[in-house]
């Protein structure tokens, strides 16, 4: 099914029978992805004096309960509103849905024992586009993305630079295969945290990261609509399904 995006003074044609989903789904497992310290996700059937949630104990519904983290356990999307002292809510900050995006794929460079996202290199993958949202793929991209366990390992991030520049460029959404922006250890510096969103200038509170996606090698660089769907959460994250929609002029 054909359908048709004006934005930005140009008119799109999509399949909406062709997404692309590049989140992670939240698993009760051990193997399901994980950073930050956290132990994996529950998900279990509630349970009420003698009742007990699920249809193979004898309840009409399955009705369960689940504990996790949206910044520890997939796929998520924060304002804001994570490294603010005011209350900012995922849910109040983003307003719209669809954006032009473009998918760019990087090899962090080795700095010391770190791995770097840079600003040249962003500069050199992106050029003169315009575009409302980035996703960066890092290389190398194999499928233990979607079960890796990223405590105490140093992925790669963002310079401070790079987030800079993306933000000077007019991206508002940024989306990374990584568990944050910022680099694992850092002190509670935030660094790519706080250029990308400006908190010491005119707080962009309507821009958002989303961390922890996975976009499949079969995917191009290049052009495409996202569709940047949130739980309606009161909070300043939550979890997130990133689509894609290959764009025809």
């Amino acid at each position: 099914m054909k359908a048709i995006i004006h934005a930005n003074s140009r008119t799109y044609t999509i399949y909406v029978d062709q997404p692309i989903d590049i989140s992670i789904p939240l698993r009760a497992s051990k193997d399901n992805v994980n950073a930050w310290y956290l132990p994996p996700p529950k998900i279990y059937p509630t349970k009420l004096k003698n009742w007990i949630g699920s249809v193979k104990s004898g309840a009409a519904v399955n009705f369960n309960s689940i504990e996790f983290n949206p910044h520890a356990h997939g796929t998520h999307t924060e304002c804001v509103g994570h490294i603010t002292e005011e209350t900012y809510s995922i849910n109040s900050c983003l307003k719209q849905f669809l954006f032009v995006s473009e998918v760019i794929t990087v090899v962090p460079e080795k700095r010391g024992e770190d791995l770097i996202i840079s600003e040249k290199q962003l500069r050199y993958a992106i050029g003169n586009k315009k575009r409302e949202a980035v996703i960066i793929r890092t290389l190398p991209n194999t499928k233990d993305k979607l079960s890796r366990q990223y405590a105490n390992t140093n992925p790669p991030f963002l310079s401070e630079a790079a987030a800079i520049y993306l933000r000077n460029k007019g991206v508002k959404h940024l989306l990374i295969d990584l568990p944050s922006v910022d680099k694992e250890k850092d002190n509670g510096e935030l660094l790519a945290h706080k250029a990308f969103w400006d908190v010491h200038g005119a707080i962009r509170k309507e821009a958002t990261i989303t961390e922890l996606i996975y976009v499949p090698n079969a995917v191009k660089d290049g052009k495409y609509i996202l569709n940047l769907l949130v739980a309606p959460l009161q909070n300043d994250a939550s979890p997130s399904k990133p689509i894609l929609y290959k764009l025809f002029d």
